[in-house]
């Protein structure tokens, strides 16, 4: 197994859960932020914002930009 990838996989679960706790943190803002909200249509804008974000990263390195990171 590639070095890389054997690095990578002993730290998954550390890598979603990063990604967990900064979906749980803005539904936690959003909540004291606007106590009436709508936790279901919260969750579903973070989870876009998120996917936006992940869209530009993704595109950004089939463009190069981290082959040298």
């Amino acid at each position: 197994m590639d070095a890389v990838i054997k690095d990578l996989l002993s730290r998954k679960d550390e890598i979603q859960s990063e990604i967990e706790t900064i979906f749980k943190a803005n539904m936690k803002f959003t909540d004291w932020n606007v106590p009436e909200a709508d936790d279901k249509e919260a969750a579903k804008v973070i989870l876009d914002m998120i996917q936006e974000k992940l869209d530009k990263i993704k595109a950004d390195v089939a463009a190069g930009q981290y082959d040298y990171y």
